[in-house]
């Protein structure tokens, strides 16, 4: 579900933007662009042991559960490149998101980027600083120089790739009750794994001039200039 700001938000278009042209640019081994976000997830088992579903009926759950926790399931996803990486922990703070941004530069696919560009959200742990509560000063920087973080707008979270992704996961292979952070792990690995074999890529067609015609409302209307308010 969209979630649009008022009208004339010059923040909003300012950042906006940022993000358009981010994903216009060209596919760039050497500066590869990545999208991530991270979702909570519910953990629920059933109360009763569930009745093997006949051919032609549909599955059905009865409405008691028993709540098991949560976890959380991060999304790194490149756009251009179709490649996505799922992991799954207990936990999402600021050490959590180090840690995976250090997965994130020292993965493989990486290791020849001289830069890698990441969109995300204005959560308060997706901060350079979360590094350095995770590591050392030296890490910590070396993690760092290798980031370009780019944030969608505050009411902007659409224009995350990796939040369409984090649907499309959930709605083909979470859909039901999941009891452990390992079931979900055990359903987010082969998903991952299967779309990047099959190189799914994302066909993302919301680009700047369309934004300027089709948000026109929320960019501010031009204001006189000078000392005295002439144009």
């Amino acid at each position: 579900m969209w979630c649009i700001p008022p009208g004339q938000n010059g923040q909003f278009v300012a950042r906006m933007e940022q993000v358009l042209d981010v994903y216009a640019r060209p596919d760039d081994k050497r500066r590869p662009v990545v999208c991530m976000d991270e979702q909570p997830v519910q953990l629920t088992s059933e109360t009763r042991t569930p009745i093997p579903v006949k051919p032609g009926c549909k599955a059905k759950s009865d409405y008691e559960y028993t709540r098991e926790g949560t976890c959380v399931v991060w999304m790194f996803v490149e756009p251009l490149g179709g490649w996505r990486m799922v992991p799954v922990t207990s936990r999402r703070t600021a050490v959590d998101w180090a840690h995976r941004m250090k997965e994130l530069v020292d993965h493989p696919r990486y290791a020849d980027a001289e830069k890698i560009t990441v969109v995300l959200d204005n959560l308060n742990t997706h901060d350079l600083g979360s590094l350095y509560e995770a590591f050392p000063p030296e890490e910590a920087k070396r993690i760092a120089d290798k980031l370009e973080l780019v944030f969608t707008p505050k009411h902007g979270s659409w224009l995350n790739i990796a939040e369409c992704e984090l649907s499309v996961l959930t709605r083909q292979s979470m859909s039901d009750r999941l009891e452990s952070e390992s079931k979900v792990q055990s359903r987010a690995t082969p998903w991952a794994e299967e779309r990047n074999k099959a190189q799914t890529g994302v066909d993302w067609q919301f680009t700047t001039a369309k934004a300027r015609t089709k948000l026109k409302r929320l960019y501010p209307k031009m204001r006189p200039d000078g000392p005295l308010g002439s144009v």
